[in-house]
């Protein structure tokens, strides 16, 4: 069974199990890599990276005050 490294610019790296998964990964953005001899990470793209920081933010509520 190969093992099939791949790199993404916001999710990080991680391996595929089968050469349909790596085609698969490879049209949403990874990219292969050998880990014997790495390639520097890719930069992420600006607006891709904040979203997957900010993705899950949460969003402060106002209180409302209540009148006696």
């Amino acid at each position: 069974m190969p093992l099939i490294y791949l790199q993404h610019p916001v999710h990080g790296d991680k391996v595929a199990i089968a050469e349909a998964e790596a085609k698969h990964d490879e049209e949403y953005g990874w990219m292969r890599y050998n880990p014997a001899n790495p390639a520097p990470a890719p930069e992420p793209e600006p607006a891709l990276a904040e979203a997957a920081v900010n993705g899950l933010a949460r969003r402060a509520r106002r209180r409302v005050e209540k009148e006696d």
